[in-house]
């Protein structure tokens, strides 16, 4: 398993000068089941989706208290098959905005499809790449981050693309599965790279201070938030 990457806050102002300070991805190979030619979107909505997956079953509680109010510009980052986005979209408002942000193609082509079926005007699909979430410079209130955040193959890059997307105040929302040795299920240690300490760490050290964790929510996940610092 590769070691957990850190970097200190010179490469992060390198970062925000544009230049790339990852040479290698921290988890290599963490998102080819999703890249592949032969990937079934109708097999993810089905695993994502499900009824008693965590975060799904509860969707609507964890919108609920991130404080999104209507005409704020948020980014789903890692939107995957939509799961967030009817309660985002409702969030936000008429008069507000949902970037659905993904490196996967055939995700935000199903994502589209639900646009337009479901009449969403203010919802948006982002193409990203594993460096950056393309998203224009303070674009954006929150990045809303929900078991995404262990795919992100450059985290150093992919936080100072979202620190100069975020407008001043812009905060970060971080729900991501806890890794425990000796607690977490076999596949959650093998899948994860680093646990809630290292993953905060590394966000911290991009340009974020931690204004909050909700405890009394979930279980198998943490949920974070962090507010841009500087």
């Amino acid at each position: 398993m590769p070691a957990p990457t850190r970097f200190p806050i010179c490469l992060f102002l390198a970062l925000s000068a544009g230049v790339f300070a990852q040479e290698t991805s921290v988890n290599p190979g963490i998102n080819a089941s999703y890249l592949s030619e032969d990937m079934v979107v109708a097999s993810w909505v089905e695993r994502l989706e499900r009824e008693g997956r965590e975060v799904a079953d509860n969707r609507d509680a964890i919108v609920a208290r991130i404080g999104i109010k209507p005409g704020m510009e948020i980014a789903d980052i890692g939107t995957g098959t939509g799961l967030f986005l009817p309660t985002l979209s409702a969030a936000v408002g008429e008069q507000g905005k949902v970037y659905a942000v993904d490196i996967i193609e055939k995700f935000l082509a199903h994502v589209h499809t639900h646009i337009e079926r479901r009449g969403w005007k203010n919802v948006e699909t982002v193409l990203c790449t594993e460096r950056s979430a393309e998203l224009a410079p303070n674009s954006v209130d929150l990045a809303f981050i929900c078991n995404v955040y262990h795919h992100f193959e450059y985290p150093a890059d992919t936080l100072a693309s979202l620190h100069r997307a975020l407008r001043p105040g812009g905060r970060i929302v971080l729900v991501d599965f806890k890794r425990i040795p000796g607690t977490s299920a076999d596949w959650i240690l093998n899948h994860m790279r680093a646990g809630q300490e290292v993953f905060e760490a590394e966000i911290t050290q991009a340009g974020f201070n931690k204004t909050d964790e909700i405890t009394d929510l979930l279980s198998d996940n943490y949920f974070v938030i962090f507010e841009k610092s500087s």
